[in-house]
């Protein structure tokens, strides 16, 4: 029984960090930016990195995903159940309103979709993510930050 708990808990460590390395990170923003336009693709860069794991890390016991302040960069946090970088990312493009046409932050009516235009903007092409497990969550829930630079969401601007 032992065994099979130690298995079983070693599985849910393996699949919680899978779809969470640099790649997959560039891989899926880029997927939903190559969607919309053929403009510049994102690069990781160590320093969002450092920073983005720095504010996860402050937050590992809040699972908090409250806006960070002073904003630096662009942002975008996700928090979940057993929740991967992949599913974060996923997750803020879903935000995606039906025509794709937005004037930041005018979205279609109904809609929220600044996570998603910030995952897009054209002017960003840097990008830094982190993920952690929260405290006393019994290892389930996971908080996920992505950090962006330049940052967009810029008043008056479209994204793409």
């Amino acid at each position: 029984m032992k065994l099979l708990f130690l298995t079983v808990a070693a599985l849910l460590v393996c699949v919680s960090q899978a779809q969470s390395t640099q790649q997959d990170y560039v891989n899926t923003h880029n997927t939903a930016r190559a969607a919309v336009y053929s403009g510049d693709l994102l690069t990781w860069n160590s320093t969002l990195e450092a920073y983005a794991q720095n504010v996860a890390n402050s937050r590992i016991s809040s699972c908090s995903i409250q806006a960070t302040s002073p904003r630096l960069y662009g942002e975008n946090i996700a928090s979940g159940f057993y929740l991967t970088g992949t599913q974060a990312v996923n997750l803020w493009v879903s935000e995606k309103a039906p025509g794709g046409h937005y004037s930041y932050p005018t979205c279609a009516p109904g809609y929220i979709c600044d996570h998603y235009t910030q995952v897009v903007w054209r002017n960003s092409n840097q990008l830094g993510c982190a993920r952690v497990i929260c405290a006393n969550t019994g290892n389930t829930k996971a908080l996920v930050v992505c950090y962006y630079s330049p940052p967009g969401n810029v008043a008056g601007e479209v994204p793409y």
